[in-house]
């Protein structure tokens, strides 16, 4: 069954020559998309009949271009049953393109998308650090299945993809996916680089994501009080596994490391600065930027105790970190039998790190954001706006003086 077509042929009064000619347009629906475009020919403005689509009149020129126009009108049904008979994707552009021979190979979504994932890859450690590609990764994975749920295609026409695709790519990934509201726009923003590259290649006519507005909602992020650190410090520990997650956590407390640069910490990434004292110097693994931290007492201690571990020697580590997934899950066993009813995972080090330890404790939001090797001094103050402790602390300064 052929899909619901209709074609008009117009004219723009707006755009009458001194002639007093102006151009013929056709515009071709299908399934509700329009595509306009000229068929370069004039026609006297007079000589047009708007209602049967045709020039007036038994002149030469007005025969001909009538004929034209029927010639055009069978042409594009033609390759309406060309294409049904293929069972191949096409929209009113690709009919437009077939009719003036500009039906070029057809640029295919999920092939864009893999040979930008390629590239990544390849760039891994140099420009893209690993997390950026297994998130691109698994973006096309969410790509390819909606596509799978919403044509029963294995991949598309990347000019297939519209303002509807995109929204019901953002519906599909909270719904059938189970996403928060912000993992659903980080997904959908790592999809739009795809479609950029496609328009500027000219593959697409113009930019889907043009009236898609993605905002991230502000979440209140968790972090650990001083008495929380205090009761995972003092627990007595017996198995050795949750014993060097306890000293990881810790240590990540008190010097804002995110997993995976605690993990690929090296000694060399440990030296004295110009104060003397002991500093970590690392580049981000997420960001590539720089994060100068002092090694506070505590942390110093947890990077004694492994100092002379064999196997961190032999692989010139600092300390003795496991799989993303066994931290998490160990500092969860942690956290209940320190009695902490918090949903402990191995990241929360990092945000007590930037409230608990720093901000709460006076130190300017300009030194937090440069030990967590932020960017942006807007990312530090997201930490910021959830201290009441610190509030509270200033104001009772505040309320002595007053005294």
């Amino acid at each position: 069954m052929l899909r619901p077509l209709s074609l008009l042929f117009f004219i723009k009064k707006s755009k009458v020559n001194s002639a007093g000619k102006t151009s013929i347009f056709l515009r071709i629906t299908l399934d509700g998309r329009r595509c306009e475009f000229s068929v370069h020919r004039k026609v006297h403005l007079d000589y047009w009949n708007s209602r049967t689509q045709i020039v007036m009149g038994n002149s030469a020129e007005a025969q001909e271009i009538n004929r034209y126009l029927s010639v055009i009108t069978n042409e594009i049904y033609s390759i309406q049953q060309n294409f049904e008979r293929e069972d191949v994707s096409y929209s009113a552009s690709d009919m437009r393109d077939v009719l003036f021979g500009k039906d070029k190979t057809k640029k295919m979504l999920l092939e864009i998308f893999q040979e930008h994932n390629d590239e990544v890859d390849s760039l891994v450690g140099k420009d893209f650090a690993a997390g950026t590609a297994e998130r691109y990764r698994t973006c096309k994975k969410h790509v390819a299945a909606y596509v799978k749920k919403k044509y029963k295609k294995n991949d598309i026409p990347v000019q297939d993809v519209d303002h509807q695709f995109i929204t019901g790519l953002e519906y599909y990934l909270k719904t059938t996916r189970k996403c928060a509201h912000n993992s659903a726009i980080k997904y959908i923003t790592n999809f739009k680089k795809i479609i950029r590259i496609a328009h500027a290649n000219d593959w697409i006519d113009k930019d889907p994501f043009l009236h898609w507005k993605g905002k991230l909602k502000i979440v209140e992020r968790e972090f650990l009080t001083e008495e929380e650190i205090q009761k995972i410090i003092k627990l007595d520990l017996k198995m050795e596994r949750l014993d060097q997650v306890r000293d990881i956590f810790i240590f990540c407390c008190f010097t804002g490391l995110a997993y995976a640069d605690v993990k690929k910490l090296n000694r060399v990434d440990i030296s004295k600065g110009a104060d003397g004292e002991e500093w970590v110097k690392t580049k981000r693994s997420k960001t590539d930027t720089r994060s100068n931290i002092p090694i506070l007492p505590i942390a110093k201690v947890i990077i004694e105790k492994y100092k002379d571990n064999e196997l961190l020697i032999e692989k010139d580590l600092v300390l003795p970190v496991l799989s993303n997934q066994k931290m998490n899950a160990y500092i969860k066993e942690i956290a209940t039998l320190a009695g902490i009813t918090k949903n402990l995972t191995f990241h929360l080090a990092r945000h007590t790190f930037a409230t608990t330890v720093t901000l709460t404790n006076g130190v300017p939001i300009e030194s937090v954001s440069k030990m967590l090797g932020h960017t942006n001094l807007k990312t530090t103050q997201h930490y910021a706006k959830i201290l009441d402790m610190k509030v509270s602390k200033d104001m009772a300064i505040l309320r002595s003086k007053f005294k």
